[in-house]
């Protein structure tokens, strides 16, 4: 992962609440309206944080009927982990 990526990350995971969907999405696959019981914020709200999630990578999402369900890109998380571990203090 280079600098460019992880601030993106980084950006999107400047909210509260888009933490939060992460915390939740470490416990597996959820539709937004599972997600929206743990919130209080309107449908709109959430899926602004879904798409910003979304665009750094940290999401995967899949349609089902009308509901879309999302899990987290594993992938992509372990490489932010990874690239944030790399940081260290020499001092």
């Amino acid at each position: 992962m280079n600098a460019v990526d992880a601030s993106l990350i980084c950006k999107a995971l400047s909210d509260a609440n888009r933490i939060q969907i992460v915390e939740l999405l470490t416990h597996g696959e959820k539709c937004t309206c599972e997600l929206l019981e743990h919130f209080s914020i309107r449908q709109p709200t959430l899926t602004h944080h879904m798409m910003t999630l979304n665009e750094c990578g940290l999401l995967i999402s899949r349609k089902e009927g009308k509901r879309t369900f999302y899990a987290l890109d594993c992938g992509t998380l372990r490489e932010f982990r990874e690239f944030i571990a790399g940081l260290e203090c020499r001092c």
